[in-house]
């Protein structure tokens, strides 16, 4: 039953917000009933929500339970004084990410109104090896983990310069000497991130960067701002675990 719960609510994503039950049904492979009864269960309990026109959307509830996650709305409150403050200085895209299995998930992500588009939004997942965060992440992973993306690493899917699963293994050598990553991509637009660590009392628990267009961005400049709000972030992360 769970496994099915959740499978009704994973069929909602940033392109599928709002969805009927017929398209619940299809994007779960649920039988029709059946969604239908765990919607039903869903929308009681306030994880979805029912339209005036039959369809649903995502429930406050799930919010409210989202908010007490401290790898999420927890991490982003302890950070968020520090985001804006990398994002007052810099004037880019701030972004801070988590790994979640074998991807990097977006917590929070702040940007200009004038910025570049975009490349993801909040709680959207992130390759570990095309991202600056990802990088980081992957750099302090589990060995199993760093092994699972090596040995499934194809070229052309990682950041500029590095070609194959050995260049790879170099870069994340590289990022946990240096204490920072810096990564650059051409596609779908020409962009250079610089991120670094966030830790706690147990390790790396997130990781933050700068994300602007290459064209006009010397990241070397940017590495020690970056540095210094991942150290204030993990300051802070370690004082509040404390105190709790």
């Amino acid at each position: 039953m769970i496994d099915r719960a959740f499978a009704v609510l994973g069929a909602f994503d940033a392109d599928h917000r709002v969805l009927p039950l017929t398209r619940l049904a299809q994007r779960t492979g649920l039988p029709r009933s059946t969604a239908l009864r765990l919607a039903r269960k869903l929308t009681e309990a306030g994880a979805l929500e029912r339209l005036d026109d039959g369809r649903y959307v995502i429930g406050l509830r799930l919010l409210e339970i989202a908010s007490l996650a401290p790898r999420g709305h927890g991490l982003r409150a302890v950070a968020m004084p520090y985001l804006e403050d990398l994002f007052h200085v810099t004037g880019r895209h701030i972004v801070l990410a988590v790994r979640d299995g074998a991807e990097a998930m977006l917590v929070e992500r702040l940007s200009a109104h004038n910025a570049s588009p975009a490349l993801y939004r909040v709680g959207g997942r992130m390759p570990l090896a095309r991202t600056g965060v990802g990088l980081v992440l992957l750099a302090h992973a589990p060995v199993d983990v760093q092994e699972q993306i090596l040995g499934c690493f194809e070229p052309g899917h990682g950041p500029d310069g590095v070609r194959t699963a050995e260049d790879l293994r170099r870069v994340l050598a590289e990022v946990r000497r240096g204490g920072y990553a810096i990564g650059s991509q051409a596609e779908p637009q020409p962009h250079t991130t610089v991120a670094a660590p966030v830790r706690d009392a147990d390790g790396v628990v997130a990781a933050v960067s700068v994300v602007a267009p290459s064209i006009d961005f010397d990241a070397a400049v940017y590495v020690p701002a970056v540095r210094a709000a991942a150290r204030a972030i993990s300051r802070e992360m370690s004082d509040s675990l404390q105190v709790g």
